[in-house]
């Protein structure tokens, strides 16, 4: 075993997140190593949040094209698959990771390449790709940032079946003539979305009885709505049983529990996520290896005093932007921690602790029609004991929405305390609606006081004026 070498931050997962703890504890001028067993940037660069939105971005401004008078006529025919992917490749910067590795470079961070694991406390061994062997020791903190992987069912065949995970998804090189998608969250409609437009015929089998089932119910209505106008086979309270593929080869068969049998080229499996925890040395203080890591609001792992888990990892909130959220707090509290200052005083905007991962994450869903959601639904609102009151608007009546061309729809919904009338939860559905989310999400964390709401004015002709109507409805 070579000699330990001495940081004051060892960072393990080289993601949006780890990248975001380095930059934080480098500007402290803290000594920082990060360790990254695959690619600098993680999953979000090159599998998921970038290549994803790269697939999605045509079908949607397509979509958009079609609603248009003047522009419909010409946009009738197929998506270039070529060029789409070729983008995507772009975006996901052909799977190199130079441009990320200088940027770590340039703040000062030490890359360490290779499978970091605990070994005891403040402690991190690396094994490198070509045998390298190193021995890492934190002063003030180990930071776990290593993410979430896709999880597979347990059902017969599908192991050697070579199903398509979010990975595959994201980054093949070719378009299936039939894609089976099992699972209809986010990634399951998201890459339903994107499959189809580019030439796929799509069935989409889920378990449940509708699609984005953590969302407001009406969501995953016009989701589904436009997912069959397009031609996409919906089959709701459906469970795949087993999967038979020859040799890993070949067309792919899905059996249902009824016994059914649906043949697809290729399937993809969009059935949740579990923590990146499983080999990094967790048993060897203490934790459960392959378990999600609790953690208080500076992301401190709870019962110890150097160990903090960010992003995915600590499961408050899966999602690309929390987590960097989650990183800046992380830093600034180990910063403080190592030149001993009260938390309080460390950051002149006052995040000194993780709270938006709890009452206010906004997320956006890339399908057609959009999906743009922040804090609680009306259902969640009710099993956490609130007294509430729902306010719906139908979108298509704001006026611009009209410039969006014909036919367009959707939907708003606030949902609002009335005890200290401030907004809980505000929920979009419809083309363009993404870019509402941030206001949303302002009143939600900010609980501006909805008499408060009545005077931010929304520009005319904008969709934001659903704001005005949503406050006329309440107002009565």
């Amino acid at each position: 075993m070579t000699e330990p070498v001495e940081y004051d931050v060892v960072v393990v997962g080289a993601g949006p997140v780890g990248e975001n703890v380095a930059d934080r504890a480098r500007a402290a001028c803290l000594s920082t190593a990060v360790v990254e067993s695959e690619l600098v940037g993680g999953e979000c660069s090159y599998w998921a949040c970038m290549p994803s939105k790269a697939l999605l971005r045509p079908a949607i401004a397509r979509a958009d094209a079609r609603r248009t008078p003047g522009l419909s006529q010409s946009v009738q025919g197929p998506l270039d698959a070529d060029a789409v992917l070729a983008h995507r490749d772009e975006y996901a910067s052909h799977w190199k990771d130079d441009g990320q590795v200088a940027w770590l470079d340039s703040i000062g961070a030490r890359l360490y390449r290779g499978q970091g694991r605990l070994h005891g406390p403040k402690k991190v061994v690396v094994d490198g790709p070509e045998g390298e062997h190193h021995v890492l020791t934190a002063r003030h903190a180990v930071v776990v940032c290593t993410g979430s992987r896709a999880v597979l069912p347990d059902i017969p065949g599908l192991v050697g079946a070579r199903a398509w995970t979010s990975r595959e998804a994201t980054s093949s090189s070719r378009v299936p003539g039939r894609l089976a998608v099992v699972g209809g969250g986010v990634v399951g409609t998201e890459m339903a979305t994107a499959w189809q437009a580019l030439g796929s015929q799509v069935t989409l089998l889920v378990r449940g009885g509708g699609l984005l089932p953590r969302m407001e119910s009406f969501v995953g209505e016009h989701v589904a709505e436009a997912l069959t106008e397009g031609g996409a086979q919906i089959r709701t309270n459906t469970s795949v049983k087993s999967v038979e593929r020859s040799d890993g080869a070949g067309p792919v068969t899905l059996v249902l529990e009824d016994g059914e049998r649906i043949e697809a080229d290729e399937v993809l499996f969009a059935t949740g996520r579990a923590p990146r925890t499983d080999d990094i040395g967790l048993e060897t203080v203490g934790l459960e290896p392959g378990a999600w890591l609790p953690v208080d609001d500076s992301c401190r792992v709870e019962g110890s005093d150097w160990l903090y888990a960010v992003g995915d990892v600590n499961r408050r909130a899966l999602l690309t932007h929390q987590g960097k959220y989650q990183a800046r707090i992380a830093g600034a509290a180990i910063a403080a921690r190592a030149q001993r200052v009260p938390l309080l005083e460390t950051d002149r905007w006052g995040a000194h602790a993780a709270t938006a991962d709890r009452a206010a994450v906004p997320q956006v869903v890339f399908t057609d029609p959009e999906v743009a959601a922040v804090g609680l639904s009306l259902a969640e609102a009710e099993a956490a004991g609130h007294r509430v009151r729902a306010v719906d608007q139908d979108l298509s009546s704001v006026a611009g929405a009209s410039l969006y061309g014909d036919g367009y729809r959707g939907r708003a919904r606030m949902v609002v305390d009335l005890d200290r009338e401030i907004l809980l939860g505000v929920t979009f559905v419809g083309p363009g609606v993404g870019e509402l989310l941030h206001s949303a999400t302002v009143a939600v964390a900010g609980e501006v006081p909805v008499d408060r709401l009545w005077h931010a004015v929304p520009a005319y002709p904008t969709i934001s004026e659903v704001w005005l109507r949503l406050l006329e409805s309440y107002r009565g």
